[in-house]
């Protein structure tokens, strides 16, 4: 039984269990029980609220602002969840954001937010909904709207919302402005608190912290030295072979000189110890349509030799092909076919070429996949020796690219090279595979976790370069982009990212260290960090959510104010009508949009039309 049935399981249980206690009056009155929600009723907190509304013409003049905001967002959304829907029934395979579990915000159901940070989840979730319903409160008072009841609603018993009930009939006595604004309080609201929780984020708590020195492990191959050697995620590699190594690059440039059989020291975020990874050259990824023509699936193969010379390193291998542009390499482990050799070119291979690109303007196929093997006379390798003999060359220079295509023949093309879209140096117009020849190959088997990337893209200090080359990088110069940034960093990997950040938990914590005043909090400082990482995420979420132009929704209720106003001026006999009429149809196009959304693909399987 996968995830989402067990949860279904448990709120259907939950709900004969709570329908049974309430039909035998064991529940108390402030407890209601409607399907698998329980609303919990309380008349307390209107006397501070009648307090809080002291300054009426204050609150008046920001919830016209928020009205004003929610209006354009109504807007915004509509369009936005009718596109996507669209969108979800013309692609033929649906994303993971468009996955059923994950439009629940319930951590580990939603693939995006995991459970280490569930209580920061609840926490922000909980706050986000008092705040929203306060201010509706809030509203109701400065307007002079009487209130019946507050209170907060459980789906079985996960808090999922809150409410204010104001009375009815004094609702329908005040003015259609001051119902609009009454509506649009607890998005006002919550947009207000998403920017404090944003500015103490953004400013003195990640401004606190800084990268710690090491290796970040973000990833361990199953089946690699590292694997075996047992280190793991979240684990800071800080010396290898007897010297300390402070990032990536120092690492990457240790491991390169270092014996096959090389020691390191871990620190896992208790205590270091020293390991041996015994290395082993392997393939962990592959291209399709690859020279080798081997696919690299759940475990990786192994490359053991370079025209009969043993190999267990890149650098080794490297070494091995030399200067030859082919080589004959013994690779075991895939697919059954132990000992197998493959006489094939050793280069930088490119998965496409691109239409209108240098290298199709001078004969390259569009889409034909190229092994590289040498430019005006400099020998390629990989795809590291493509892009560093290319920033070395301007744009505007002709080069000669001699590469080898899918059906192994050897071709030349001279290149004009135009200027690269990310970096300096000239470019040629190809998607190229990281690696050698299709293949990915590594003799460690770890992936680094960027923390000082995330850490730039929340504003902090990352180091120098941190963001070079990242995607969304260039946003966090900006608090705009810095709010864009952190509402999709927990669904990093569908925009580029190596990672989904779901903030500062479980391993990751070793890849940071605490500065200034937030040291004192140790550990605090993360569950702090977190807990406004995840308030304003939500609280954002939960205002865009609430300004749909759908009933029972804020943004269907202020969409029928809007509706009254117009129809009031125009000369119709049945007003009443052509409100319902506009009303009920966009709350029928927006429902259609969010099935569309999360069960488009669905559908259309079972009808046979995908």
């Amino acid at each position: 039984m996968n995830t989402v049935l067990w949860v279904l399981t448990g709120v259907l249980a939950y709900t004969v269990a709570m329908t049974w206690l309430r039909n035998r009056g064991i529940l108390p009155d402030s407890v209601r029980i409607s399907g698998p929600l329980t609303t919990l009723h309380t008349r307390r907190g209107r006397a501070f609220l009648e307090r809080l509304a002291g300054p009426k013409r204050f609150w008046r003049a920001v919830a016209n602002l928020g009205l004003g905001g929610a209006l354009v967002a109504m807007v915004g959304s509509f369009v936005l969840i009718v596109s996507s829907g669209l969108s979800t029934l013309s692609s033929t395979q649906p994303s993971a954001i468009q996955q059923p579990q994950n439009f629940l915000i319930i951590p580990g159901v939603n693939e995006f937010l995991p459970l280490s940070v569930a209580a920061e989840i609840v926490g922000g979730l909980a706050i986000a909904m008092v705040v929203h319903e306060g201010a509706h409160g809030l509203l109701c008072r400065v307007e002079d709207i009487e209130i019946d009841s507050m209170g907060l609603v459980f789906l079985a018993i996960l808090p999922v919302g809150a409410f204010v009930e104001p009375d009815e009939e004094a609702t329908q006595e005040a003015s259609r402005g001051a119902r609009a604004r009454m509506f649009a309080a607890g998005v006002t609201a919550n947009v207000v608190l998403t920017a404090v929780v944003f500015a103490l984020l953004f400013g003195p708590v990640v401004g606190a912290m800084g990268v710690a020195p090491g290796y970040a492990v973000g990833e361990v191959t199953p089946g690699s030295p590292a694997a075996d050697a047992d280190l793991a995620r979240g684990d800071r590699i800080v010396e290898v072979a007897g010297e300390p190594v402070a990032d990536a690059t120092e690492f990457e440039a240790v491991v390169a000189e270092a014996d096959a059989d090389v020691s390191m020291v871990v620190d896992d975020g208790d205590e270091e110890r020293e390991v041996t990874v015994e290395r082993e050259l392997q393939a962990i990824g592959s291209a399709g349509d690859n020279p080798f023509g081997v696919t690299v699936r759940e475990e990786p193969f192994a490359v053991t030799a370079v025209n009969g010379e043993p190999v267990r390193t890149e650098g080794e291998f490297l070494t091995a092909v030399g200067d030859d542009e082919r080589a004959t390499v013994a690779i075991e482990g895939v697919d059954g076919a132990n000992g197998t050799e493959r006489e094939v070119p050793i280069g930088a291979y490119t998965v496409g070429v691109q239409e209108g690109g240098p290298i199709h303007d001078a004969g390259a196929t569009v889409g034909e996949p190229l092994t590289i093997v040498e430019i005006d006379g400099d020998r390629i390798r990989d795809d590291d020796a493509l892009a560093a003999t290319l920033q070395e060359r301007e744009p505007g220079t002709t080069v000669e690219v001699v590469a080898y295509t899918a059906d192994d023949e050897r071709v030349s093309y001279d290149v004009e090279l135009d200027p690269h879209p990310d970096r300096e140096g000239g470019f040629i117009g190809v998607s190229v595979f990281p690696g050698t020849s299709g293949l990915a190959l590594d003799d460690v088997g770890v992936s680094e976790y960027p923390a000082g990337a995330y850490l730039g893209l929340l504003g902090g200090d990352g180091g120098e370069g941190a963001l070079d080359g990242v995607p969304l990088g260039g946003l966090a110069d900006s608090a705009l982009g810095l709010v864009f940034v952190t509402l999709i960093l927990p669904l990093g990997s569908l925009f580029g990212l190596p990672f989904n950040f779901a903030g500062f938990a479980g391993g990751i914590t070793n890849f940071y260290v605490l500065e200034g005043w937030l040291a004192v909090l140790g550990s605090g400082a993360f569950l702090l960090a977190n807990l406004l990482f995840w308030t304003g995420w939500i609280n954002i979420q939960l205002a865009l959510f609430n300004c749909l132009p759908a009933f029972p929704l804020d943004g269907g209720r202020i969409l029928r104010m809007v509706a009254e106003a117009v129809v009031s001026r125009l000369p119709i006999g049945d007003r009443h009508a052509a409100v319902r009429t506009i009303t009920v149809s966009s709350g029928l196009v927006m429902l259609f949009g969010l099935v569309a959304m999360v069960f488009g693909n669905q559908i259309l399987s079972a009808l046979g039309l995908m």
